[in-house]
């Protein structure tokens, strides 16, 4: 006879919600499928730096999108515009590690909203690119969602071509890559943060997440905004003002005239203007 006791009976955990999937990606064959490194073993990794010589790295931000959109929509976006552009180069590119949170300070009015300094966010890319290099990588394009980003990740550029001068860094944002597509959507004079190109893109990518009942406008024209706001979106002199400032419910534009076929649009001419360039750099 045994000697073991019974084990008790373990509690029943409560039934706990699905997470929301990540976008949805067209179906692709096996050629042209993304290669993420998170998935790779450390051969296939170390077999990829030759094979695949390209690093994107994809960056975005954790802060509000208003009323309808998620903490996550900058990093989403680049995500997926990364998975996209991979498919394009048909193995000829590696996804590195996501950069979730950015720098997003003018947001911290609005709850929810996490961020870097310039300082950390400046040294986290450097890290990156630091381990990426140690095995063997030369290009790594940085790809943000998010525009609070661009500074710094042109101050890392300048800095690596010091210390490290035979590397090669380069980076994108998304939206701004395809100002014809956003001007086809007759958008408001004061448009932008998760307004109606932002809104269209994740229409386009990950409708699931988007709260098209609780989409509500913010300024659409200057004549919106206070004295100091409206300097600070003249370009410039640049000023720098909080978007609780900007706008109330931290929108501009109105992210109702949004559709899916617009941020398609978008996201397929930012797609093929970032999949141009990476071909050309690998012939360079």
């Amino acid at each position: 006879m045994s000697s073991q006791q019974p084990l008790p009976h373990l509690p029943h955990l409560p039934h706990l919600p699905h997470l929301p999937h990540l976008p949805h990606l067209p179906h692709l064959p096996p050629s042209q499928r993304p290669t993420r490194l998170a998935e790779m073993t450390t051969v296939e990794a170390a077999d990829a730096v030759t094979s695949s010589p390209v690093v994107i790295l994809p960056a975005g931000a954790f802060e509000q999108h208003g009323p309808g959109m998620p903490m996550a929509t900058d990093t989403l976006r680049a995500e997926a515009v990364s998975d996209l552009v991979a498919a394009e180069l048909g193995g000829r590119a590696v996804i590195g590690p996501s950069l979730p949170v950015g720098v997003s300070p003018h947001h911290l009015a609005f709850a929810g909203t996490v961020t870097l300094t310039t300082t950390t966010f400046a040294a986290v890319v450097r890290e990156y690119v630091d381990s990426l290099y140690r095995h063997g990588w030369r290009k790594i394009l940085v790809v943000t969602g998010h525009g609070g980003n661009n500074a710094t990740l042109g101050t890392v550029a300048q800095d690596l071509l010091v210390t490290r001068p035979d590397l090669q860094f380069a980076w994108t944002p998304l939206t701004t890559l395809a100002p014809d597509a956003v001007a086809d959507m007759r958008v408001g004079e004061v448009h932008g943060h998760s307004g109606e190109a932002e809104t269209a893109q994740m229409l386009h990518l990950a409708p699931h997440l988007v709260h098209t009942d609780l989409l509500t406008p913010g300024p659409t024209a200057t004549a919106d905004l206070d004295p100091l706001s409206r300097l600070s979106r003249r370009g410039h002199p640049a000023l720098t003002v909080g978007y609780d400032r900007l706008s109330p419910n931290g929108v501009l534009g109105d992210p109702r005239r949004a559709t899916a076929a617009a941020g398609q649009a978008i996201v397929d001419t930012a797609v093929s203007r970032i999949a141009a360039f990476v071909k050309e750099w690998l012939d360079a």
